[in-house]
């Protein structure tokens, strides 16, 4: 008998280990996919903060393009702003030195029509 329940003993030893390997492979299974799904979910948050620090520094570069041309546009049209006062100012020049010219020549016209009556 005691070669039996010592057959029996080890018969449900070897069950209960079996049982405990089944129970090690399902906890290592869970424990596989539970760090597979940590793995993604880090991995979609690491890809979010690079896209929005992506995002951030694009903007910044097309903030300072935008800046950039701005000023230069500005930079432009202060140029031809003073350009055109100058040339203003010098055909304003030219009409003034022409003006006592344009005078006489009427004058002398309006004269001419009172002395004789035609122009």
């Amino acid at each position: 008998m005691d070669e039996n329940s010592g057959k029996g003993e080890a018969f449900l030893a070897l069950q209960k280990i079996k049982k405990a390997e089944e129970k090690a492979r399902k906890y290592i299974e869970e424990a596989r996919e539970i760090k597979a799904s940590k793995i993604i979910q880090d991995a979609y948050e690491e890809a979010r903060k690079i896209k929005e620090d992506s995002l951030g520094k694009v903007r910044k570069e097309a903030e300072a393009k935008k800046k950039a041309i701005v000023n230069k546009a500005s930079a432009e049209a202060d140029k031809i702003r003073k350009k055109a006062s100058a040339e203003a100012e010098e055909i304003s020049k030219r009409i003034e030195a022409l003006i006592p010219e344009a005078v006489e020549k009427a004058r002398a016209k309006i004269r001419h029509f009172l002395e004789r009556g035609t122009v």
